[in-house]
């Protein structure tokens, strides 16, 4: 048998799921726990989320939100006040019953001490985040309220998958209320707008925006907004959402004001979140079968630099010069930032850490040894080309050049997504064609197929539900942006615009 090509296997096209689940174990990001559908975060993978979590924090705050901390128990006729919220989540609900534990009879521990009321493991946020602005708010001067909420959630998965579902997850949650129903609107469209941004200059993600359809709303939500990015096997991430509420949440937990007019009103409400599936979503969007590929905005490492130290009579000179390196590069800015290094000063072989750091997708590397002291230059090379393909600098001038490289490395892999998008996005007016799009040529064979189907759909419910039964195929979006009125292939109804399907996770 040959010898493999690639570090990951299998390829992405030989088994994408597979492929998925080794990049994430090869870039060492995370790994499951002993508690089935949970799963540990590794220091690579949690430098991720830290680095997505201090930018849309400063762009939350940016906007005028502030961070607040609510309980992770929510006592269960709270979600019941809400009947379409409760029912959306009913399913996924950890509950807890029981306040100790005492020895049984054979030894063993048994719950004891039964609770008076089930208390739910936080889904979401909104019952009693709602309950609490119930108390703060009396008067329209007390509005808006502004608040976002780092925090864990449970829902019960029972095909998890790291990062993309598992049955606790990482995420930030946003809870805003208002006076007015405009400003209730304006909110959730302006934090989409925030969502689209991260994702498209930090994630490189090339993003659709628009409205999710009745059947695939958040539920309690008049509207639901949502980002949608494609991955390398053609099939849809839900990268962010924003909801609004309408009055359904402040009529349940009873957010009421006085208003201008001195009469009382109801406040409209918007929630809105992205979680550790951005991780995922990342890893899907970009990595190649030799590992993990990071945009520069996000590695939680921008350049690693690797002494070679063959002999110890060069030992000294070498990590000396890969200091000096460090300290210039680190005086220097990318994107507003402080250039992010780290020195891999470990006593392993070379072959193996280079391979490593290719694995973790750092964006750039750079090899310094006594034949590069001699010659006063630095071998580099950048993860969004192939591992061989290196450049030589000089020492005296990498530094500058640096700034520019991630640059162009960012912009690279984002125009390289949105060539991917592009070439698997399909304007389709038959049914016939739809349904061929995303039937697999070859059924015994895990061939990858599909992508983003633009077609024309009339509003019809029934017509989701079918095709959902038929292909494993919805509706990610009603596009803001669309060509105006058409047919529905499905039916020969009218149709007020087209909408994208696909296949997701």
């Amino acid at each position: 048998m040959p010898a493999p090509t690639t570090a990951i296997q299998p390829t992405r096209h030989e088994d994408f799921p597979e492929w998925y689940q080794q990049v994430i174990a090869a870039a060492d990001l995370a790994e499951n726990s002993e508690v089935r559908g949970c799963m540990v975060i590794k220091p690579w993978g949690f430098g991720l989320w830290e680095r997505m979590q201090q930018t849309l924090d400063r762009m939350f705050k940016q906007t005028g939100h502030e961070n607040a901390y609510f309980p992770l128990f929510i006592p269960l006729s709270y979600l019941e006040k809400e009947a379409a919220h409760v029912e959306g989540f009913a399913k996924e609900c950890a509950v807890v019953t029981h306040h100790r534990l005492e020895a049984g009879p054979d030894g063993k521990l048994m719950p004891a001490g039964e609770l008076t009321e089930p208390l739910v493991v936080r889904p979401t946020s909104e019952t009693i985040i709602g309950a609490a602005y119930a108390r703060w708010v009396q008067s329209y001067r007390d509005l808006p309220i502004l608040i976002n909420q780092w925090a864990n959630v449970v829902r019960w998965e029972m095909r998890p998958r790291l990062f993309l579902r598992t049955a606790e997850f990482l995420w930030q949650e946003g809870h805003t209320a208002h006076e007015t129903a405009a400003e209730a609107r304006e909110e959730t469209e302006r934090m989409l707008a925030v969502y689209e941004r991260f994702a498209r200059e930090f994630l490189a993600l090339p993003v659709l925006t628009g409205e999710k359809s009745e059947s695939e709303r958040f539920p309690g939500a008049d509207r639901t907004l949502c980002i949608e990015a494609m991955v390398q096997d053609r099939k849809a991430v839900q990268a962010g959402t924003s909801h609004d509420l309408g009055q359904n949440f402040a009529k349940a937990a009873g957010i009421k004001f006085l208003g201008r007019d001195n009469q009382e009103a109801f406040a409209y409400t918007t929630s809105w979140g992205v979680s550790t599936r951005l991780i995922g979503t990342l890893v899907m969007a970009h990595s190649d079968d030799d590992g993990l590929v990071l945009p520069p905005r996000i590695a939680p490492a921008q350049v690693v630099i690797l002494p070679v130290t063959p002999k110890e009579d060069t030992r000294t000179a070498v990590l000396e010069a890969c200091d000096r390196l460090a300290a210039e590069l680190e005086s220097r800015e990318f994107a507003g930032e402080r250039i992010r290094v780290r020195i891999d000063k470990r006593d392993r072989q070379g072959g193996a850490k280079t391979w490593e750091w290719i694995k973790k997708g750092v964006p750039i590397r750079v090899e310094i040894g006594p034949r590069d002291l001699a010659s006063g230059t630095v071998l580099t090379a950048r993860r969004d080309l192939a591992p061989k393909e290196k450049t030589s600098y000089a020492a005296t001038e990498f530094a500058e050049k640096v700034p520019s490289i991630l640059a162009e490395m960012q912009e690279n892999l984002y125009q390289r997504a949105l060539a991917f998008r592009e070439a698997h996005t399909r304007k389709i007016d038959t049914r016939e064609e739809f349904y061929a799009f995303f039937t697999p040529a070859r059924p015994d064979k895990p061939e990858i197929h599909g992508g983003f189907a633009w077609t024309h759909w009339c509003g019809d419910p029934a017509v989701e539900e079918q095709i959902k039964a038929d292909l494993k195929v919805t509706i990610r979006c009603l596009p803001f942006e669309h060509d105006g009125p058409g047919t529905c292939p499905f039916t020969g109804k009218p149709s007020p615009q087209r909408v994208f399907w696909a296949k997701s996770y």
